[in-house]
């Protein structure tokens, strides 16, 4: 584990604190504040020990200036200070000398939010890229980094990685929960262990699946993962999401081949329709048309995974098993999800659309873990590491960590 929060002397300290509060928004509104509650306990800790906090955090994709009118954090830094009944300052400047002035007159308690760093990108990417002078002017506003953004920390980025190598650094207690949480339940998972990949990508994924081939008793597979499977195998797939890649397809080929009593693909499938937006149907796995998708699983597959299911002890699920945000193709995530919650299995959900398609379904308290990370979470589950923690020295083990 590396250094950690309540391992590292930060009374009295001024303390950046870089979080990911890159929430849903709509029109200014936060449509789900879970990542923003997710760090209370690390900021509430950093209160007690009487520290000056800067916050710093991403929203959103910012490529154009455009991007910038909706993609503010002043609206985190009020629905901060609601949850923490306390002045929550916000700043729209984040790359400014004028700044450290403002941050030498924080008294202690006090909480600073500086604007989206990604707002740098435009024109110049210098939060993405890394740049150095940004890098060392956020780690100059403060004396002690703590990294609790653990859905941002397969990016080596000024914000993280960058500030990491000026400070003395630790990782936050979302993050440790984050790591321990992984470490117990899919690196060393009891068995039966069942791994569930879905989602509209594959070539990102297949690492991860070769790694998570080797120690799980099946891998059930959905989305795009399914469909690049199902054309490795001379399948029609339509116009479905799957990998086009030659490389991609022959790696898939011969993993299937090896763990050929491992991988269970779908029976079935509802299919929409390239040329009639109001075109559903079920079809067989075998009867895909060419200008059909596929766009959610049918009651056939439903029923094989559940039997592998209901006698798992362990279940990673990544990705939904259809485009879950369109009512007509949501019912295989649903059902999938009634039958996870309904198992006596482990169930860790893996960040990203199936944590979010957990939570709108109304699942977030029936799972034993839900991730935070998206790409993080695969990234640590496929390498054993997070880029962005690489400078930060490793510490005392943690066995427990009651929050």
């Amino acid at each position: 584990m590396k250094q950690t929060l309540q391992n590292t002397n930060v009374s009295n300290q001024t303390v950046i604190l870089r979080v990911d509060y890159n929430v849903p928004m709509n029109n200014g509104m936060i449509l789900d504040d879970t990542k923003i509650k997710e760090t209370l306990d690390t900021i509430n800790y950093l209160l007690k020990e009487n520290c000056k906090i800067i916050i710093l955090s991403h929203l959103g994709k910012i490529k154009t200036e455009a991007d910038k009118k909706k993609n503010s954090l002043e609206p985190i830094a009020k629905r901060l200070k609601e949850l923490l009944k306390q002045e929550v300052y916000f700043s729209k400047e984040n790359f400014n000398p004028e700044l450290k002035l403002r941050v030498q007159k924080l008294k202690p308690k006090e909480i600073l939010m500086l604007e989206n760093t990604r707002f740098l990108d435009v024109p110049n990417k210098l939060e993405s890229k890394c740049e150095t002078q940004l890098s060392e002017f956020w780690a100059s506003l403060g004396t002690v980094f703590v990294n609790d953004a653990f859905g941002t920390s397969h990016r080596r980025h000024a914000s993280n990685y960058g500030i990491s190598k000026y400070l003395p650094s630790c990782i936050g207690f979302l993050m440790q929960k984050e790591i321990k949480n992984l470490n117990e339940l899919v690196k060393n998972p009891e068995h039966p262990f069942v791994v569930v990949m879905s989602g509209a990508k594959f070539d990102d994924k297949i690492v991860l699946i070769e790694k998570l081939i080797e120690k799980c008793d099946y891998l059930l597979c959905g989305g795009a993962i399914a469909n690049t499977c199902l054309r490795a195998l001379d399948f029609s797939v339509g116009q479905s999401l799957a990998s086009i890649d030659y490389f991609i397809i022959e790696r898939i080929k011969k993993m299937m081949l090896k763990y050929k009593d491992k991988f269970v693909l779908p029976l079935d499938a509802i299919v929409g329709s390239t040329y009639d937006e109001n075109y559903v149907k079920y079809k067989r796995i075998d009867k895909i048309d060419d200008n059909d998708m596929i766009l959610d699983v049918g009651i056939k597959t439903l029923e094989k995974f559940k039997k592998i299911i209901d006698s798992s002890k362990t279940v990673f699920v990544n990705g939904t098993l259809g485009m879950y945000e369109n009512k007509k193709f949501a019912n295989g995530t649903k059902e999938f999800f009634r039958i996870l919650s309904e198992s006596n299995a482990k169930v860790i959900i893996g960040g990203g659309d199936s944590a979010s398609a957990a939570r709108n379904l109304g699942y977030q308290n029936k799972f034993t873990y839900i991730s935070s990370g998206g790409g993080a979470t695969l990234e640590y589950l496929s390498t054993d590491s997070l880029p962005a923690l690489d400078n930060i020295k490793e510490g005392v083990e943690i066995e427990t960590l009651d929050l």
